[in-house]
């Protein structure tokens, strides 16, 4: 069943990763809009979301998170983190860079205790204002699913020009200072088996890992129904021996099975 977020401003909801997250939608409202089309999504293919292709104005994101916050410090409802994420990818909002500044002003105003998050598949950290934008939040979460730029072609499946090395460039341009988000999973992709678990093939994801030092990896495999058929979820054991090394070079690692 494909999951659409219908409002821009959604939750808050208990994340297996983040806590309790208030969710923000910079995507259409009845419809997906990605520069990747992965063969996980929970909000299903891109193809199948055409029909609403309207972006929220950056007015009508700040008057709903105004909004929608007032209304949860009235109820005293806790806020872990704000989080972007919805139906597709945020930073392709034209207006992303202006909204991240609008949030930091609300979050000081009315939750200061909560962190800022953005989930984003990293392709356009390429544009300054972007980039400069994640550097604000309180956790750039940027996705690598694969070492192997074949495999993320297979998973991920880039919309328009899209460089493995080039996006790796421009991640160590955060210095560290990010949170590194890899989905594992097994099955046949356009009648190719895939199992990201492979040592041969996940020892290219350990090493960029290694290289690029995030302050924290979220390793996690599948949780709700994928648009693409016969994928197969991996087991906590066996991201914890993915992660050994990483967590013997003293990167925090958070495991979700």
């Amino acid at each position: 069943m494909t999951i659409l977020f219908h409002q821009i401003v959604f939750g808050p909801i208990k994340s297996r990763r983040l806590g309790n997250s208030l969710g923000i939608n910079l995507m259409p409202l009845n419809g997906k809009f990605c520069s990747f089309d992965c063969i996980y999504c929970e909000c299903g293919w891109n193809k199948d979301g055409k029909d609403d292709q309207k972006l929220p104005s950056k007015e009508e994101v700040f008057a709903e998170m105004e909004t929608r916050f007032n209304e949860l410090q009235k109820e005293g409802v806790q806020i872990d983190t704000i989080t972007f994420s919805g139906n597709g990818e945020p930073t392709t909002h034209p207006e992303f860079a202006a909204i991240i500044d609008k949030t930091i002003e609300l979050r000081d105003k009315i939750f200061p205790q909560a962190a800022i998050s953005v989930l984003t598949n990293a392709s356009r950290i390429g544009n300054d204002k972007v980039r400069e934008a994640l550097m604000k939040v309180t956790n750039p979460i940027l996705k690598i699913d694969n070492g192997l730029e074949e495999y993320i072609r297979l998973i991920d499946n880039p919309q328009g020009n899209y460089s493995l090395a080039d996006t790796l460039q421009n991640i160590k341009k955060f210095n560290g200072n990010f949170i590194l988000q890899t989905m594992f999973l097994k099955g046949s992709v356009d009648g190719k088996y895939i199992d990201t678990t492979d040592p041969e093939i996940v020892s290219h994801w350990v090493k960029i890992a290694l290289d690029l030092k995030p302050r924290e990896i979220m390793m996690y495999t599948l949780d709700r129904q994928t648009p693409a058929q016969g994928l197969i979820k991996v087991t906590v054991e066996e991201m914890e021996k993915i992660a050994q090394p990483l967590i013997n070079a003293g990167i925090k690692v958070q495991i979700r099975g």
